[in-house]
């Protein structure tokens, strides 16, 4: 049995046209913009490569901490879908949970800024977002 075409013509420009606005898709390369009136600032790190994610933490600690964030919600995602074993020597996707906090420790220009790293309550995000807090300068 082969199923009919019951989409009318205005339907299928109604959904061309849904497709083609991109106004409801945040730009992730955009400038930062205050998202959370408690001090949270928020970044989702998906589809970025280990040094991507690596720039951009450094980028996005240093803006917080200069512009007196408290805490930081980046979400890493899980790592459930990686098919990478080594972490470290990805080219492209990684494991983002565990390499971002690692890459933190290791760079005391950063690390410094740190109160505390951890994961959020699962309300916020769970194992799949770091929880970071920074400190009062």
């Amino acid at each position: 049995m082969k199923k009919k075409d019951t989409l009318s013509q205005k339907d299928k420009e109604d959904w061309k046209n849904f497709l083609e606005d991109t106004s409801r898709v945040p730009d992730k390369d955009q400038k930062y913009q205050i998202k959370d009136t408690n001090s949270k600032f928020r970044f989702d790190l998906h589809g970025l490569t280990l040094d991507e994610a690596n720039k951009k933490v450094k980028e996005i600690i240093n803006y917080c901490s200069e512009k007196n964030y408290k805490e930081i919600l980046l979400i890493t995602g899980k790592g459930l879908h990686s098919n990478q074993e080594d972490v470290y020597k990805s080219s492209d996707l990684s494991k983002l949970r565990f390499s971002v906090p690692d890459f933190i420790n290791s760079d005391p220009e950063i690390s410094k800024l740190i109160l505390s790293m951890d994961n959020p309550p699962q309300k916020d995000g769970g194992e799949g977002v770091l929880l970071i807090k920074l400190k009062k300068l």
